[in-house]
C-alpha cells in the first residue's frame, strides 16, 4: 500500500444500515471505499449503493455552498450566500415567526434514520416547539418500536449470532435482501439461509425469498391483521403453543384466546385471498421448526389499523417461547448511553400543543418512546391555521414532496410557509421550494456513533470524517450553530462531548472508538429471567395494560382498510386493482441517488409490475408506458410483466423524480407513486397512520 494513503474505519449509511467500511484517503481525497473484513454485520461485503459511495461524495451535482432564493417560491432562482448570511436569514425569520405565532409556529422535520435523526427532536425541544417528525414515525418502523415497548418492554431482533441459527424464519412484508434496514443487514440473512432454516414468506409479490419458502402466503395488500389473527387462532385452537412459557411469562392469554376465537383461517381466506389450509400450514411450521425468528417490514404499517396489525403479528413469537433465545427473537444489549433529547427543556404548556398529542397517544404522547407530531396535522396547520399556524419548517435530509402521501397536498402546504429551510446533499424538488438551501455532509464527511440494531445496540460503530467537500457542514453542526445564534438552552453543547457520553459504556472515547473500529458486545440470553419484562406486569402483555390505560383496545382486532374492494365496491368498479408500492429498488434508497450514473444504470426508468394475464386484458406489452390512476391522480411507468405478482395487484415503484431534467420539479409529477396515495383520514386511532398500501387503481396503455 502507498505510504501516503491513510485508511480510516467508518460505517456506510447509504441506507440506514451499518456496514463497516475502510476509507482510503490520499491527502484531502478519498481514493477508495471498500467493505471492512472485520465488520461484524457485513464481513467486508457492500451492496451496490455502498460500492458507489465514492461517486456520491464527488458527484458534480452536490450542493457545496448555501443558497438563498431570489425568485418566487418554486421558481428555481438562487444566489450563492455565505454560511453567516444563511444562518442570520434563518434566525431572523424564526424570530419573526416566534413573535407572531409563538414557538409552536416552527416545525422541524427529517427523513429516514440517518446520523442526525435523534438531533431533530433535540433541536425542536431546544427551539421550544412540540412539533417534529418525519414520514416514517407513523408509517415505518416506529409503530413496531412503540408497540414492542408496550407489549414486550423492548424491541426484539432476529438472532443470527448465537450457537444456533433460526430453525424457521418468517419474513412478513419484508425483503431484507434488498432493504437491509436498521442493522438487519441482508448479508446476515444470506448467511442464516446457509444453515437451511424453514421459510415462511408473507408478501403480495413472489420474491426470491418466497420462491425458496416452504410456505408462501400471497395475501391481499392491507389484510395482514386478518392473516395474523387467523394464525393466532390456529395455534391456540390446536393447543400447540408453548404452554409453560405462556403460563409463566405472558399476561392475558385467556382473553387473547377469546378474542381470536372468531378469527378462523376459514374466516380469513376470502379476506386475505390466502387458502385456509396454507394459513394452518404456516402456523404449524412456525410452531414445529424451532427456534423461530420473525423478520417484519414497514408494509404492515401502512393502514389505519397499523397498531393492531403490529400487535397481532408481534404476539406470534410469544406463543412459541422463542424469546431471547439463541436463534430466536432477541433483545439487544443496549451498548450505547442515552442520547440527550432534552425533553425537559420543552415546557409542559408547549408539550400539550403537539399536533396529534390529544388523539394519537402512541405516536405523540405517553405511549411513544420519542413523541412525534402527526405530520398530516402539521401539513393541515400550514394550510389552514388549525388549530394554529405552522409558518416555519426546517427540514434536514428529506425530499418531502416525494416521500409523504399526496404530493400535491404537501406542495400546497409548503407553499403557505413564511420560512422553509432544507438541508440536503443535492438540489431536490423539495429544495426548490425553500427560502434557504444548506449543503450538508455525506456519511464519509462526518463524525457520529451508530448503534446496531436500532434499539438493540449490540454493535457500536463510528463514522469519522475523512474529507471536506466544498462548504458542506454536518447536519448536527448546523443545528448547534442555529441554537447558538438563537441563544437556546444547551446551545454550547459540543458534538464530540455528546458523542463521548454516548459511547461511554464501551469504555472508550469517540476518538478511540473511531480508531478501534466496531465493538460487539457479548450476548446474554433470557435476560427476562432476572427481572422480568419491562412492562407493568413484568410479562409479555398479550393483553396490553398500557394500551388500555391510554384508552385503546388492549387486544388486537381486524379492520378492513377504508379503500379496498371490500369497503368500497362502488369505487372498485372504476378502479378494479389493488395498488401496492414501496418495495425497495436495490440501487436507490427511496428518492435518493438517481443522479449517480452507476446506480442509475441499474434502474433507468420507473417500472410498474403487472401480471401477464392482467396486462393482456389491457393490451399492455412488456416495456410499454402504462398510465396508473387512483382517485387522487395518475402517473406513468414502464410495464414489467411478472407472474410473481397476484393478477389483481399492481405494484408501482416509488420515489421517482428525474434530476437530469432542468425544469422545476425535475419531472416528479410524472412517475412519483405518491401522486396516487392519500394522507386523509381515517387514521389509526393510536398512531395516526393513514392508508398507503392496498389502495384502488386502474391501468391503461399510454
Amino acid at each position: 500500500m502507498d505510504a501516503s494513503v491513510r485508511v480510516l474505519k467508518s460505517t456506510c449509511r447509504m441506507c440506514h444500515g451499518g456496514c463497516s467500511t475502510l476509507l482510503h484517503v490520499n491527502g484531502d481525497r478519498i481514493v477508495r471505499i471498500e467493505g471492512d473484513p472485520d465488520g461484524p454485520l457485513n464481513h467486508g461485503r457492500l451492496c451496490p449503493m455502498g460500492h458507489d459511495a465514492l461517486e456520491l461524495v464527488y458527484s458534480p451535482a452536490r450542493l457545496t455552498h448555501p443558497l438563498v432564493r431570489t425568485g418566487a417560491r418554486g421558481e428555481g432562482k438562487w444566489r450563492r450566500a455565505s454560511w453567516d448570511e444563511a444562518y442570520e436569514r434563518i434566525c431572523e425569520s424564526i424570530r419573526a415567526i416566534w413573535d407572531r405565532y409563538g414557538r409552536e409556529g416552527i416545525a422541524v422535520g427529517t427523513g429516514t434514520g440517518r446520523h442526525h435523526m435523534h438531533w431533530v427532536p433535540r433541536l425542536a425541544n431546544m427551539l421550544g416547539t412540540p412539533n417534529s417528525g418525519n414520514p416514517g414515525m407513523a408509517q415505518c418502523f416506529f409503530p413496531r418500536v412503540n408497540i414492542m415497548n408496550l407489549t414486550y418492554g423492548q424491541f426484539a431482533w432476529s438472532d443470527y449470532r448465537g450457537e444456533r441459527m433460526p430453525g424457521v424464519l418468517m419474513f412478513w412484508g419484508h425483503n431484507p435482501l434488498t432493504s437491509s434496514p436498521d442493522g438487519e443487514i441482508g448479508f446476515q440473512v444470506l448467511d442464516a439461509l446457509k444453515a437451511g432454516p424453514k421459510l415462511i414468506v408473507i408478501d403480495p409479490r413472489k420474491t426470491w425469498l418466497a420462491k425458496q419458502a416452504e410456505v408462501f402466503l400471497q395475501l391481499r395488500p392491507g389484510t395482514d391483521d386478518a392473516l395474523a389473527l387467523a394464525m393466532l387462532n390456529a395455534i391456540i385452537a390446536d393447543r400447540s403453543y408453548d404452554k409453560s412459557f405462556v403460563e409463566k411469562w405472558t399476561y392475558g392469554f385467556d382473553r387473547l384466546a377469546e378474542r381470536v376465537r372468531q378469527y378462523t383461517p376459514e374466516w380469513a381466506e376470502p379476506i386475505t385471498w390466502v387458502p385456509a389450509s396454507k394459513i394452518r400450514a404456516a402456523a404449524r411450521l412456525w410452531i414445529d421448526a424451532q427456534p423461530g425468528a420473525l423478520e417484519w417490514g414497514c408494509a404492515i404499517e401502512h393502514t389505519p389499523n397499523t397498531i393492531q396489525t403490529v400487535r397481532a403479528i408481534s404476539l406470534l413469537p410469544a406463543l412459541t417461547g422463542n424469546i431471547d433465545v439463541p436463534g430466536g427473537w432477541c433483545f439487544g444489549m443496549r451498548g450505547v448511553g442515552p442520547f440527550p433529547f432534552l425533553p425537559e427543556v420543552l415546557p409542559e404548556e408547549q408539550r400539550k400543543k403537539r399536533l396529534g398529542a390529544d388523539k394519537y397517544r402512541v405516536l405523540s404522547g405517553a405511549g411513544s418512546r420519542v413523541p412525534s407530531s402527526h405530520m398530516p396535522s402539521v401539513f393541515k396547520s400550514m394550510r389552514t391555521g388549525e388549530p394554529y399556524w405552522t409558518k416555519g419548517f426546517l427540514i434536514f435530509g428529506n425530499n418531502a414532496l416525494t416521500t409523504y402521501a399526496d404530493s400535491r397536498l404537501v406542495r400546497e402546504s409548503l407553499m403557505k410557509l413564511d420560512l422553509l429551510v432544507v438541508a440536503d446533499l443535492f438540489m431536490t424538488p423539495t429544495c426548490e421550494l425553500a427560502d434557504v438551501v444548506l449543503p450538508v455532509a455525506a456519511w464519509p464527511e462526518l463524525d457520529q456513533v451508530v448503534g446496531m440494531p436500532y434499539f438493540g445496540e449490540d454493535v457500536i460503530l463510528a463514522q469519522q470524517k475523512a474529507v471536506q467537500i466544498g462548504e458542506c457542514k454536518q447536519d448536527e453542526v448546523v443545528m448547534t450553530e442555529l441554537a447558538r445564534r438563537l441563544d437556546l438552552p444547551h446551545c454550547e453543547d459540543d458534538l464530540h462531548e455528546i458523542l463521548d457520553r454516548v459511547v461511554a459504556p464501551t469504555g472508550m472515547s469517540f476518538k478511540e472508538l473511531a480508531a478501534h473500529g466496531p465493538v460487539r458486545l457479548p450476548m446474554k440470553y433470557r435476560k427476562y429471567e432476572e427481572n422480568g419484562f419491562a412492562t407493568p406486569t413484568g410479562k409479555i402483555e398479550l393483553y396490553s395494560t398500557r394500551l388500555e390505560e391510554l384508552g385503546y383496545d388492549p387486544l388486537p382486532y381486524y379492520q378492513e382498510p377504508p379503500e379496498s374492494p371490500v369497503s368500497r365496491p362502488d369505487l372498485a368498479e372504476v378502479f378494479p386493482y389493488v395498488l401496492t408500492t414501496g418495495a425497495r429498488i436495490p440501487v436507490f434508497y427511496h428518492s435518493e441517488f438517481r443522479q449517480l450514473p452507476k446506480l442509475r444504470r441499474g434502474a433507468r426508468e420507473p417500472r410498474v409490475e403487472i401480471h401477464p394475464q392482467t396486462a393482456a386484458k389491457h393490451g399492455i406489452a412488456r416495456g410499454d408506458w402504462v398510465v396508473i390512476s387512483s382517485p387522487r391522480g395518475s402517473i406513468r411507468q414502464r410495464a414489467v410483466l411478472s407472474a410473481d405478482i397476484h393478477p389483481n395487484v399492481i405494484h408501482c415503484e416509488h420515489g421517482w423524480w428525474f434530476p437530469e431534467r432542468e425544469e422545476p420539479g425535475h419531472g416528479m409529477w410524472e412517475s412519483n407513486a405518491n401522486m396516487l396515495t392519500d394522507q386523509s383520514p381515517p387514521y389509526d386511532p393510536a398512531m395516526g397512520t393513514y392508508q398507503l398500501r392496498g389502495l384502488l387503481c386502474r391501468i391503461e396503455r399510454e
